[in-house]
Order: structure tokens, then sequence, then C-alpha cells
């Protein structure tokens, strides 16, 4: 560890101590990573326009906030579920059906949904629509999971937002055999705040399968599916088939559904249920698709082939081929949205389309957090996510030498992640962020043992070690040799290294 000058403020160790003590008692999802923590040496400086929010700088909104926090805290996590839209559509009809006042996308998937909402959203926002945004889980703030015109709502409206809906929420808890859960009231919470702004049209991302998930009260003008593959098995299926059936549920009457490329079996799931509900499909790799792609400065160049012709040189800042995939599956979204390709035949304008990816962000994927040597980070979680994280950080930065800092979920297939990162790990620190779900790191280490080899496994029970001792490991190669590193593992992971390398 590097040395600090001394002077009278608090150790940010007993900060960061403090910290994860807190936080392992809570729900994950709620694991708002407190300000103070310490930054590592050589930080990257603040970021611009990333769209993550603060703790708030009054005082009184901080405190009201956390108790607000607190308050969903005690309720049902989201790894806890009774698969029923019960309880959440009694809530909204109480009131007054918010859900209804405004058209919308929704989106399910295993891999890529809160990118693809982003980039959906900044199209939309491009053509001077006013979106509502509602993804899961939060990098950092629990706030950000709500956005009204591309951006988190305050702190302040969301603990209105909140207030208002209480005693209503009070009310169907006296009613139903179990309480609303944190994620049914945050839906709740995102409707109402939409229908108030109010918005033009609503994005909204299902936190888990479809056909029960709280979201699914939406009926989406447009259902929009990324690439199905297996994660959360224990509750959605263990074949995509399986998993394909859950999330085919959000696919409404004479909707149109935007479908990714899948596996077969799971594709013709969803093509049978569009059929049975009289939905118009497009394919990606049919319809509509990625033209040419080209590895840039800064992301990547790409020919998208819409719904209603070809969009050349799109400049996207964001890494990975997965990500291309993604920008085709969005504008393809917001075409159908605006009736290209069936009701007209034309392409929506260059200009817009092209400065609105531009200007996308999508924190915690594939995200530089600073140079000399290169510190990435992504929030892939599953086997899917990693070989698509693997694949697009050795096409973007080609490491001469690359070390991972992996702090995963204890829920999740831990060792199909890291034998997706084998091949690209010259070595692994393997680590826990401050999670009641994260993998113990002994736990962790045994499976990395097993699939690494001992002798390019380290252990750090601490995160801000484990990045300190993977930046360490990096620099052993010279300043110019070329080396990086690669935080990754779980959405918690990087929310915390983000706050850690200074970005909060």
């Amino acid at each position: 560890m590097s040395e600090r000058p001394e002077n009278d403020d608090p150790d940010p160790n007993d900060a960061f101590d403090e910290m994860v003590e807190a936080e392992t008692d809570r729900d994950p999802d709620l694991a708002v990573i407190e300000a103070g923590s310490r930054t590592l040496r050589a930080q990257a400086g603040p970021p611009q326009g990333d769209g993550i929010p603060a703790r708030p700088a009054d005082p009184e909104v901080d405190r009201a906030l956390r108790a607000v926090e607190e308050e969903l805290a005690g309720r049902w996590g989201e790894t806890k579920l009774d698969p029923s839209v019960q309880r959440i559509a009694a809530l909204l009809d109480i009131l007054g059906s918010p859900q209804r006042a405004y058209p919308s996308i929704h989106i399910t998937g295993t891999n890529g949904k809160t990118s693809t909402a982003r980039m959906i959203e900044a199209l939309l926002s491009a053509f001077d629509l006013r979106t509502g945004r509602y993804t899961s889980p939060h990098v950092q703030s629990i706030t950000e999971r709500i956005s009204l015109d591309a951006a988190p709502i305050s702190a302040e409206r969301f603990i209105e937002t909140y207030r208002d809906i209480a005693p209503y929420v009070e009310m169907i808890d006296a009613q139903q055999e179990y309480r609303l859960s944190f994620f049914e009231v945050l839906t709740a919470m995102a409707y109402a705040a939409f229908a108030d702004a109010p918005v033009d049209i609503a994005v909204v991302e299902v936190g888990m399968g479809g056909t029960w998930d709280a979201t699914n009260v939406i009926d989406g003008d447009v259902a929009v599916v990324t690439p199905i593959a297996l994660d959360h098995t224990d509750r959605l299926g263990e074949t995509p088939e399986q998993i394909a059936g859950e999330k085919s549920g959000i696919i409404k009457k004479d909707a149109t559904v935007v479908l990714a490329q899948q596996p077969v079996e799971a594709a013709s799931v969803m093509l049978k249920r569009a059929v049975e509900v009289d939905a118009t499909v497009a394919r990606e790799g049919m319809e509509f698709g990625v033209t040419s792609r080209e590895v840039a400065v800064g992301g990547q160049m790409l020919t998208l082939r819409g719904l209603g012709g070809e969009y050349p040189e799109i400049f996207l800042p964001l890494y990975g081929a997965h990500q291309a995939h993604n920008a085709a599956v969005a504008l393809a979204a917001v075409e159908a949205f605006f009736g290209v390709g069936s009701e007209h035949a034309r392409t929506l304008d260059i200009d817009t389309i092209r400065s609105a990816f531009a200007a996308v962000t999508s924190p915690g994927r594939m995200e530089v957090m600073r140079r000399s040597p290169t510190v990435v980070l992504d929030a892939a979680h599953n086997p899917a996510g990693a070989r698509a994280a693997a694949e697009a950080v050795t096409e973007a930065f080609g490491f001469s030498r690359l070390v991972g800092v992996v702090g995963a979920s204890s829920d999740k297939d831990v060792r199909g992640f890291l034998e997706a990162f084998e091949p690209i790990f010259a070595e692994i620190v393997v680590t826990r962020n401050s999670s009641h779900r994260a993998m113990d790191p002994d736990e962790l280490a045994a499976v990395a043992v097993e699939v690494f080899g001992a002798e390019r496994v380290q252990v750090e029970p601490r995160l801000d070690d484990a990045l300190e001792a993977a930046i360490t490991l990096a620099e052993e190669e010279g300043e110019f040799s070329g080396a990086g590193v690669l935080v990754t593992g779980s959405v918690i992971t990087v929310g915390e290294a983000r706050l850690l390398m200074g970005r909060g």
C-alpha cells in the first residue's frame, strides 16, 4: 500500500471498515455505498456526465433518503420472490393506474438490458420526447433506478414519491398475505413518478423473468428481448427454453417484439408467444442487425441496418461486439415505436441517431476508471456476460497482461464465470463486496485455484486491498508494458470499486 500524507482527517481505512460493517446486514440492492471511503492512489479524477448521483449534499435530505432506504430495506429483497403481480396490481389500482398514463417499451432478457434501455432512452430523448426509465439493479445510488429526462431523479423527488405512495402501500400490506416487496414498491414509485412528470414514454426493464415480474402490469407497445442465457435458474428454469417461457410473458396483444439473437429453442418460444397474441416480430439478423463494426478510439464505429433502412457511421462510445448488438436492438425498438417498418418505409433522421448514440453512457460496463495501468470495470456476473466481457476487453484494449479482480455472488455459476476469463487473466485476485450475498473469498479462491492453478490466484478479503494488489501486479510489468486490471463479478462489486477509485 502506498504511503499517504499525514493530516487530521479521519482514517479512510476506518471509514471503509464501517461501511462494510453497516452494509453487510442490508439488502444487496440497497447497498448504497457511503462517501468517505478511501480512494486509491493515482485515481482517474471526477467523471463527466456518467449519470451516477452522489449522496445528497444537504444533511437533512441525506438523512431523509437514508430513512426511506431503511424502510425499503425492511421489505423482501429482490432475491426473495412470490411469483405474482397481484400485490403490485392492487397497489397501482388504488393509485389510479399511473402505468396507463403513457406508452411504454418493456425490456427483458438475461444480459444487456440496462445498456439497451439507456440507448433506447437516449434515442427517444434525441427526438424531443420526455422519457422515464426504470432499470435495476443500481450501481451506486438507489435513485439511479428511476430516471426522468435521461437523468436519475433527485433525492428530494425520490423521497417525495415514496412518501406520496406510502399510505397506500400500507393499505395493500394489510390486505395481502405478504407485504409488498422492495422491488414492488420501487416499481410503483417509478410508475407514479412517470405519470406525475408526466413522461411521453416509459422505458422499463424487468427485474427478473417477465410473466410474474412486478413491472409486468404495463402493456408495452414494444417488447424487447435481449439475449437469453442461463441465470437465476432456480427461479426461471434450467434451460433457455424454460427461461424464455417466463420472459415471453411481457409480449402483449398487438405489440411489436424486437428480438435479439437468441438460442434456437428460446427464439421458438418467443415466436410462438407472438403468434398467440398477434404480435409483430422483428428479428436481429433478419429484419435488422449490425452491418459492419470497427474498433475506434473510445468505442466503435457501426453501420446498423434498421427496420427502415441503413444507418452508416454511427459512433458508439462503448466497447464490445455485444454493445453493438445492443445498439441494433435499441434502434429497432425506437423505430418500431415510431411505426417505422410497418406504417412508414423510411429511416429516422441520421444526424439525430448519430448524436444520440454518441452521447450514450453505461456506467460499470467496460468502463475505464484510470490509466497507467488501465483499470476497467464490468458488471458481468454470469458465464454469458463473462464471455462477452472477455471478448470485449481483448478486442478493445489488447493488454499485454491482464489481472482480474473478482467479487461474485454465492448464488451464481461461479465456475462457469471464471472459466470464461481463464484464457485472458494472467492472475486473479479474489475478494468480496459488502453484500450478504457475496461469496466467501476463501470459497471463491478454492474454485479459482481449480480453474487457474494456485500460482495465479491471490486472496484479498477487502475490496480496496484487492484493487491495490491488482494494480501492483500490473505495475510490475513497467510503466509502458500495456498491463491492465479488470474488476468484475457483480454490479455491487463494480459500484463499490467506482467509489473506492473516487467516482462518487
